[in-house]
Order: structure tokens, then sequence, then C-alpha cells
């Protein structure tokens, strides 16, 4: 187990360009789709170097192994349409079973395999956007990737909230407590309370990406007919979440939000969290600048 002045060290906002993984939920909801596209359209910073499909229930599919295989399609369907090719791996066809049993998939096998080709020195960055099992997998398989790896996730609520029933870290909890006891350097991202922060709205998508190529075409409207069909004719706005995970990595002073170090909470099976000062220390996110944000999101997405 790497020192704790290693591991705060590890939490800085990486300086340079470095290597990413990106973990999602892709087909869940609209927002992943921006958070892909704008992590493939920063080669400045980013180098990406593979994405995993993670799983999902809801009303978009009909088990976690149906979310993650529409996800996998989804992801490409993205790729397809930034003209871009990149490796896409399959992941988790459940949700783990307890704390202490992994699920087998190429995404999880292929973050092993990768990570341990770092160190706490140049750890490798992994961006995470849905359910936590694929990662949490991963530790199980082989538990020394955590002292090769930072990862960014974006689950839960803010620590102020009632609860923490929030849907990334409500799908599966055991994975999100293996991930938190694992002393794993994390980014904490919460969404209601901070992230809920970066909302948009259907005038300025159209206003700044309609017609300006087909992956925008396809954000703008897919984003766009989504909220109406939820919204009923009301007036909207919708949380863009998941690029906020991205763009922390790209934050290096603090344009895009706010962090700090404090403890990492212990997300307990009846949706709160406990708190210990043992635990390790996170990097916690507690504002979004929502309009520099966007700004930086817009002019890449618009580019393309």
């Amino acid at each position: 187990m790497h020192t704790v002045e290693q591991h705060v060290r590890m939490l800085a906002c990486p300086k340079g360009k470095i290597d990413i993984v990106l973990d999602t939920d892709a087909y869940n909801e609209i927002d992943d789709q921006f958070a892909i596209a704008y992590a493939i359209k920063s080669p400045e910073k980013l180098n990406v170097l593979a994405l995993y499909a993670a799983p999902f229930h809801n009303k978009r599919s009909t088990c976690p192994q149906d979310g993650m295989e529409k996800s996998h399609h989804e992801i490409n369907k993205i790729l397809r349409l930034a003209k871009d090719n990149r490796l896409v791996l399959k992941g988790s066809a459940n949700y783990l079973p307890n704390e202490n049993t992994y699920v087998e998939s190429p995404a999880a096998l292929d973050l092993v395999q990768r990570a341990m080709q770092y160190s706490s020195e140049h750890p490798l960055y992994v961006v995470a956007i849905g359910a936590i099992t694929n990662i949490a997998s991963a530790i199980l398989m082989q538990p020394a990737i955590t002292e090769r790896m930072v990862v960014i996730w974006l689950g839960g609520n803010s620590l102020e909230w009632p609860d923490s029933k929030e849907f990334n870290m409500m799908q599966d909890v055991a994975a999100a407590r293996v991930l938190y006891g694992s002393h794993t350097p994390v980014v904490m991202l919460p969404c209601l309370g901070v992230v809920s922060a970066f909302t948009t709205t259907g005038p300025e998508l159209t206003y700044w990406l309609a017609g300006k190529g087909e992956l925008a075409n396809y954000l703008v409207t897919q984003t766009i007919e989504e909220a109406n069909r939820y919204a009923k004719g009301r007036v909207w706005s919708r949380p863009i979440w998941d690029v906020a995970a991205v763009a922390w990595l790209m934050n290096e002073n603090n344009q895009f939000m706010l962090d700090k170090l404090v403890h990492l909470p212990i997300p307990q099976y009846d949706h709160h969290y406990s708190f210990d000062p043992r635990q390790p220390l996170c990097k916690y996110v507690f504002h979004i600048n929502r309009d520099a944000l966007f700004e930086d999101l817009f002019s890449k997405i618009a580019s393309s």
C-alpha cells in the first residue's frame, strides 16, 4: 500500500498529456454520449486507450446485461459519428453478488492487464460514469492495481444531501463499497448537490451545436427528444452530468470546478453514507463552473 503522501500526490489534477480509459453505461441516458465526445475531442490532454461498456437496468434495458450490450452498441455508434476508432470492450453482465466476488468480463480483464503497466508516479486514469462494477471487479481480481490507477467516478450525491440514492451508486452498492474500501485514489463527483448544476436547455444546444456535423446533430436531437418526452410540455433543463468526470482531468487551473481533500464516505446498503476518519482521503468536487465547462465542451464538439 502506498503512503499517505503518495496517495495525496496521485489525487492532484495531472499535468501534461495522460492515458485514460472510460467506463460508461452509454445507452442509459443522454449525457454519456457528450462525455465520450468530450474525451475523444480533447487529444491535447487525453489519450483514450479504451472504452468499457458498463451494466445498467432501468426502463431502457431489460436487465443489467441488456443495458451493457446496448451501451456497447451506443459507444460504437458515437465513435462512428465522430469518425473515430478506439478499442471498445464489453463489461459485466451482472452486478457484484457480494463484496468478495468479482464478475469477469473483457473490460475488467483489460483494466487489470492495462493498469499493471503503470505506477503511482505515472498512474492510469479511469473515468467511470456508470455503475462501478467493472472497476470493482478488476480490483478484486488484482488488488495491486489500486496503487497504479486513479478512479474519477461520477456517483452518489453530495455529502450534505440527505441520502445517496443516485442511479450509479444505487445499482451496485457492493461495488461502491469495494472501491471506497480499497485505498484506490478516488475523485468523487457527486450528482445531486454538485454536478446537478451542470444543466443545459434545448435552445442553448440548438444555438451552439445544431448544424455542426453528424455527431453534434445527433447529440442535440437525442437530448431534446428525450427531455421533451420527460417534460411532457413543461419547461425543462437537463443535467449533462457525466461530462464533469472527464473535465476534472483538464482542471489544472480550477477553471471548470473546485475540489478539496476529504475522507471517503462509506456507502451503506440503505442508500446513506457513514463516516470514519480512518478512511483514505479522496478529492471531492464541490462546485462546477457551469459556463466555462459548457464553453469548452461546445467548442470541441462543434469543431468535429
